[in-house]
């Protein structure tokens, strides 16, 4: 589909945010609003709507920041807390929509969602009219497996986070790979010729079970040589400014409201 695509960051932090609750460090007081992260999410702008990868608990409050007034689709990369728990909001979105909202994941996730939302797909609430509760339309994904949303093609990335599945979702020379650890042998193919490459990684030096580190991310970087390697799902040992000098050319960090065209 012909026209303008935009990728906006509506949030890069990690699953307790930044600021930390109950932290002093010199991150989590910056007054640097680049040091200000949500939990972590994206908004893809494409020419038939808006669609958004992960629903975490500041949800509502990044796309009121974002001037966002509807979403078309929700994609979910995995069923952790901090990209689930927003999902609620999205009870909003039926009413302009005329029907269910369609929420895209692979059954693994599906069986949480129905889970942790019960009341949505209680029988005693399909009556409810939109607004009450929320109305999804669930699609299933096969990894690896391409898929169509809203006219774009669509390429989940099946990653590792620790012991558990986490899918990256590619669209055209775009990829977002967030709460990653690993990269399977074979899914380094569905990342090859990426031009911009948004990245799990969650602090310098210190390697994480469930989390690339900022020396891991620069690998993936250097492997898979991306125009430009833009970080994410950052915590609190991270200061914008500190962290902008000392990556490579190519390689950045993310900020809240980050966007560029596609």
């Amino acid at each position: 589909m012909v026209g303008r695509r935009e990728f906006v960051v509506l949030g890069c932090g990690t699953s307790v945010g930044v600021p930390m609750i109950g932290c002093e460090c010199g991150v989590c007081t910056s007054p640097d609003p680049k040091n200000s992260r949500t939990r972590a999410s994206v908004l893809l702008k494409l020419p038939a709507g808006n669609v958004v990868i992960d629903t975490g608990p500041e949800f509502r409050i990044q796309l009121v920041r974002e001037r966002v007034p509807l979403v078309h689709a929700v994609l979910l990369t995995h069923y952790h807390a901090d990209h689930l728990f927003g999902l609620d909001d999205a009870r909003l979105f039926p009413r302009k929509l005329g029907g269910s909202l369609p929420l895209y994941c692979t059954d693994e996730v599906e069986a949480v969602v129905r889970q942790v939302f019960g009341y949505a797909f209680h029988p005693a609430t399909a009556d409810l009219p939109a607004g009450v509760v929320p109305k999804l339309e669930i699609r299933r994904l096969r990894p690896a497996e391409p898929f169509q949303v809203l006219g774009e093609t669509v390429t989940p990335v099946p990653l590792v986070h620790s012991r558990f599945n986490v899918l990256g979702f590619r669209i055209g020379d775009v990829a977002y790979c967030t709460d990653v650890s690993h990269i399977p042998d074979a899914s380094w193919p569905l990342l090859e010729g990426v031009e911009v490459l948004v990245l799990d990684a969650l602090r310098p030096g210190n390697p994480h079970p469930a989390h690339l580190n900022v020396e891991q991310a620069v690998a993936v970087h250097d492997r898979l040589k991306p125009r430009r390697t833009i970080l994410t799902h950052m915590g609190h040992e991270m200061e914008y400014a500190s962290l902008v000098r000392s990556l490579p050319p190519g390689v950045e960090p993310a900020y809240d409201g980050l966007r560029f065209d596609f």
